[in-house]
């Protein structure tokens, strides 16, 4: 990074903490997961091959669809999930819902809804004007926090530690929702390593690309809605949970019941990652929500393949702390074209994370569904 650049991003993420809504959405009701016993299944053949460059279509019926329209036995079918383990083995494990409130739990999120905006030619874009991202250089950077939770997974995409074993990453870097890609047979989760730390002099870190220290992942976790639906409307389940081989000693980031973007600090987004067009090094770039649906989070902050996965997140009021504190919210999954009343609207997608999904992932990372009944 040049030296503008780097002082342009202090700068900018200096400011950042200074912008926040004064009003704190109540903490959002989560239902307990509670899991079957696991049933063992065939062996992967690992078929698939990875893409990154993730694309969907929605339309007005799947942007308005929510939780609260689905019924129990649907919903609870599509928080199943699969475990592939390093063996090539894999299980399925059915689950039940416990809610003491109305099923979906908590406060469900209110449609924005796209304003009238004028009809323009369906060219896909990925970068939205200007080209906003920013690469993180440097130990002082890179292995500070939040920079330093971003991974790179070995198929190709990136994905945010969560725990001090596991990384959230989108499901499409792992399984096609049909087959597990062929990568996956061997996964990797890669930690960067600043040049100035293996022996390269601090003044050449600017010119020197970062190594990569690769750990092997243990299992896998996927949701049944991404496995067994077509993936034109199963972007919503583009999530996946990888456990590492062994702790890391990394900090990590919280995971959160995404709120509405008025509820977020200066309504921004943020997220890091490894997008294609500049290998070896990690992008990061912060935008405003455009959009909002029940599932997922539509925005316009500029991105290349390799970036999926990336753990979104936000400035989240924390009751316990009392504080404003960065949380995942959500996973950067592709793109999308929004096809509303005739208009076709092409945005950069992320899969909010809700009450279901935070106390399924919960579960995945702790293993028991006690300590997930509330953020």
């Amino acid at each position: 990074m040049m030296p503008t650049e780097s002082s342009l991003l202090t700068h900018l993420l200096l400011q950042l903490p200074l912008t926040f809504s004064l009003l704190h959405a109540p903490p959002a009701h989560v239902p307990a997961l509670v899991p079957h016993t696991p049933t063992p299944l065939t062996r992967s053949h690992f078929s698939a091959h990875t893409q990154l460059d993730f694309t969907t279509h929605c339309n007005s019926s799947c942007f308005h669809r929510g939780e609260q329209e689905e019924k129990k036995e649907q919903l609870t079918e599509k928080l199943a999930f699969e475990t592939l383990y390093a063996d090539g083995s894999r299980t399925l494990t059915m689950v039940d819902v416990e809610d003491d409130g109305e099923f979906g739990g908590a406060h469900p999120t209110p449609h924005r809804g796209p304003g009238a905006k004028p009809r323009h030619k369906r060219v896909r874009r990925q970068i939205y004007g200007a080209d906003g991202r920013f690469n993180i250089q440097g130990d002082n950077f890179l292995l500070d926090y939040p920079f330093s939770t971003a991974v790179r997974i070995s198929t190709g995409c990136t994905g945010v530690l969560v725990s001090q074993q596991h990384v959230l990453t989108a499901a499409h870097c792992v399984h096609n929702g049909k087959d597990y890609v062929n990568g996956a047979r061997r996964l990797r989760v890669g930690f960067l390593i600043p040049p100035s730390i293996n022996g390269t002099k601090t003044h050449f870190t600017s010119t020197k690309k970062p190594l990569v220290h690769w750990v092997r992942v243990k299992r896998t976790r996927v949701p049944k809605g991404w496995i067994q639906g077509p993936q034109e409307v199963s972007m919503e389940f583009d999530y996946a949970l990888l456990e590492l081989r062994w702790p890391h000693r990394r900090p990590f980031m919280r995971l959160s019941v995404a709120p509405s973007s008025d509820d977020l600090a200066g309504h921004r987004i943020h997220f890091s990652g490894f997008d294609s067009d500049r290998p070896g090094q990690l992008v990061y770039r912060f935008c405003p929500v455009e959009e909002e649906s029940n599932d997922l989070i539509y925005q316009h902050c500029d991105a290349r393949p390799g970036a999926s996965g990336s753990g979104v997140y936000g400035r989240v009021w924390d009751n316990n702390l009392e504080r404003w504190e960065r949380k995942v919210i959500g996973i950067f999954s592709g793109h999308q074209w929004l096809e509303i009343d005739g208009e076709n609207r092409d945005y950069n997608v992320a899969v909010r994370i809700t009450p279901l999904k935070f106390a399924q992932i919960c579960y995945w990372v702790h293993g028991n569904r006690l300590d997930c009944v509330q953020d």
